[in-house]
Formats: structure tokens, sequence, C-alpha cells
């Protein structure tokens, strides 16, 4: 996919960032695909995040919610409702099986998750460990 933006300066200026590109374009393509089911992603303070999804008709057992690695992965699949009675006149609420794949950063991991009000809501924190912390290192004059 050609976005018509070149990352080339970017990578003048940074080391270890030579996948950058894919990650970008498959942001790109993954926002074209689909908009089911509808999402907000909120900022509170520097370091909580809140991932909030409509999911109208699913009970937390039809949800699944997995972290591996960088990459957090929400997915429904509705249950089996063949033997159930009722005859629908209008299905209105989609209710269909969905998968959305989030890339988180590095250091940022999920801490919660709440079903509630047909509201799926994902809470994410970043915890930079003291080893990835900035750091001065000594400059020691040579004899």
């Amino acid at each position: 996919m050609n976005t018509g933006l070149s990352l080339a300066p970017l990578f003048r200026h940074t080391v270890g960032f030579d996948r950058f590109d894919e990650l970008f374009n498959s942001a790109m393509r993954a926002d074209q695909n689909s908009s089911y089911p509808p999402y907000d992603i909120i900022r509170q303070g520097d370091d909580n995040y809140q991932i909030v999804m409509a999911v109208a008709g699913f009970s937390d057992q039809e949800l699944t919610v997995t972290t591996h690695e960088n990459e957090l992965r929400i997915s429904a699949r509705p249950a089996d409702s063949a033997s159930d009675d009722r005859t629908w006149l209008h299905r209105g609420i989609a209710r269909r099986a969905f998968d959305r794949t989030f890339r988180l950063a590095d250091h940022v991991r999920v801490s919660d998750a709440c079903l509630r009000d047909g509201l799926l809501t994902v809470s994410l924190v970043r915890e930079v460990p003291e080893t990835a912390r900035p750091r001065t290192i000594a400059i020691h004059a040579g004899d």
C-alpha cells in the first residue's frame, strides 16, 4: 500500500525502527476494513488509557480479551441460538463475531476489563521499569 508519505527522513534519525513502515501500513489497512464494533480510545493522564467498545448483546462468556507481546486482541463469538424456541421478527442488534486487534506501546499492560451496560472497558497502564528509564552516563577524562 502506497500512502504517498515517505518515512525516509524519520529513519535517518532512529535506530531499530526499520519495521515501523510495516506497522504504519497495517494500521492504515486495518482502519479501512471494518468499523464493527465501534470503540473509543481514551487517555486519562500520562500513563492510563481505556479502550471502550460497544458490545451490545454479548455476555462476558462470549467475549475474550487476550494479550501477547505488544498486541491486545478483543474477540467475540455469539453463543449458538439454534436450540432457542424464539422466532426473530426483527434482528437489529448485530451480535456478529469479531476480532479487533490493537498494537500496544512498550511497557503498556492491561490492568482490568469490565463489561457494563453493553460497553466493554479495557483499562491499560504504562509502567516503565527502572531499567528502561533515562539515566545519566558519567564521562571520565582519559589520561
